[in-house]
């Protein structure tokens, strides 16, 4: 079960406890049923009021009681921008490997790997880039990420996520957000990989809509919070809490479930989306529209406009555009593109990008459709057509020039290195005696 709404005030309680949350106030002398009141603070106190997040948790045992942190591993999982030296070539790579359970068990947090990002955690400004690749479920552990918000992406397998807010199931074609320090725990149904987008120093929002009007892109209701639920259950052999802090992975034990909230009220809570409810916008005359206009949740930078992180989808719709190449036009940005495929073919590149796989054109890098989708889409006849029919491809869009890791270059060994291969056969169309046609000329004339 699930509340509905973008950012909203929401409040819940198990209803093995009704009453659980306090009436009038937020911190009572003794709160009903014995719990303990606990504020989770996700912007500063004295932020504007629309941009204040905070969420009072009514829990069997504070958060605070546990043994200290210790280091631990943090496997592929990393925030160092300089293993390798830079490389600006369009990359793209196959599908990730899922590890096998008969050969290995790996759970979310071990399965986390880091392909490329940017910025600092400590200055709390910018972006991590990862995927998991897992095949068991968390078992007595959590993970809370210190450093920012995970947006994550399932591509391959449903994920039962458990929240001190409640239970969230995120199947493909779906996303959830777990924002800076939210415990979760992961449960897997077998082979399961995804993608998550990692922000430092800012929460997603939804973007501002502009001259579309009230309406439009995602829509706030369809935006999908968990429902209070609890467990009080003793862990005798110790129960791991993991913290993601400064980029390093942290663990401590304590002798109880942390998802012991009762109740809960705020407006800073975990959340999930359907991605068939965005509601596409696209041109209806002539040209390519610029893929902001698929912009589902945005991050944004101090600068007016510009973002840490944009995340972008191309979902299923018309095209119509008359006197139009229609698929993406070739590019170069100054932005980072960094684009996955959950299902299908992706309009662009129909051969090569493949569901699980990935691709990065860097800041200024070239990049647009292959040889063989300019041909057939330069010589198409144009009429009505669905496109990206049983496909959804994705992009993390940012303003941060983004350095690929070592397990992104070399470690993860699905790198395709004849990426590159797929412009070659692009050839001159260049006619120095080419005219206008009469058809041209007759719409140039009211003109002239």
């Amino acid at each position: 079960m699930y509340l509905s709404g973008f950012g909203n005030e929401l409040a819940s309680e198990d209803p093995r406890c009704p009453g659980s949350l306090p009436e009038g106030q937020n911190n009572p002398q003794v709160c009903p049923y014995g719990l303990y009141a606990e504020q989770l603070s996700g912007s500063a106190f004295t932020c504007p009021r629309p941009t204040n997040k905070r969420s009072w948790l009514y829990r069997i045992i504070p958060s605070v009681k546990h043994k200290p942190f210790t280091k631990a591993s943090c496997g592929d999982l990393t925030e160092n921008w300089n293993e390798v030296e830079p490389d600006p070539n369009q990359l793209r790579w196959l599908p990730f490997a899922i590890p096998k359970s008969t050969e290995k068990k790996v759970d979310f947090v071990a399965g986390l790997h880091t392909v490329c990002g940017a910025g600092d955690a400590k200055s709390r400004n910018g972006i991590g880039i990862h995927v998991y690749t897992c095949n068991t479920s968390m078992v007595d552990s959590c993970f809370n990420n210190s450093d920012g918000d995970f947006l994550i992406v399932p591509q391959q397998g449903e994920i039962l996520i458990t929240t001190e807010f409640g239970k969230m199931m995120v199947e493909p074609n779906e996303i959830c957000v777990i924002q800076q320090g939210m415990r979760f725990s992961v449960d897997v149904f077998g082979e399961t990989r995804g993608y998550i987008l990692e922000v430092y120093g800012a929460h997603f929002e939804l973007p501002d809509l502009g001259p579309i009007g009230a309406n439009g892109l995602a829509n706030p209701r369809d935006f999908l919070c968990p429902v209070a639920w609890y467990e009080d259950r003793k862990v005798s052999t110790g129960y791991t809490v993991i913290n993601k802090y400064q980029g390093k992975l942290f663990a401590c034990q304590q002798d109880f479930s942390p998802f012991n909230v009762v109740a809960w009220h705020g407006n800073y809570t975990p959340y999930k989306y359907n991605l068939k409810n965005f509601m596409v916008i696209n041109c209806v005359a002539f040209d390519h529209a610029d893929p902001s206009i698929f912009t589902v949740l945005t991050a944004k930078s101090t600068r007016p406009g510009v973002a840490i992180a944009d995340f972008v989808i191309f979902p299923p719709r018309w095209g119509v555009a008359d006197h139009t190449f229609r698929p993406p036009y070739y590019h170069r940005n100054c932005m980072s593109e960094f684009m996955g495929l959950i299902k299908g073919h992706y309009e662009a590149k129909e051969e090569g990008f493949q569901p699980g796989g990935a691709s990065l054109h860097s800041i200024m890098t070239p990049h647009g459709p292959d040889a063989d989708c300019f041909e057939k889409n330069s010589t198409a006849e144009l009429s009505p057509e669905r496109v990206a029919e049983g496909t959804m491809a994705f992009m993390f869009e940012s303003s941060f020039s983004m350095a690929v890791t070592k397990w992104g270059l070399q470690t993860c060994q699905k790198l395709d290195k004849s990426y590159y291969q797929c412009w070659e056969p692009l050839r001159s169309h260049f006619n120095p005696n080419w005219k206008p046609s009469t058809h041209l000329n007759l719409l140039l004339l009211p003109i002239l």
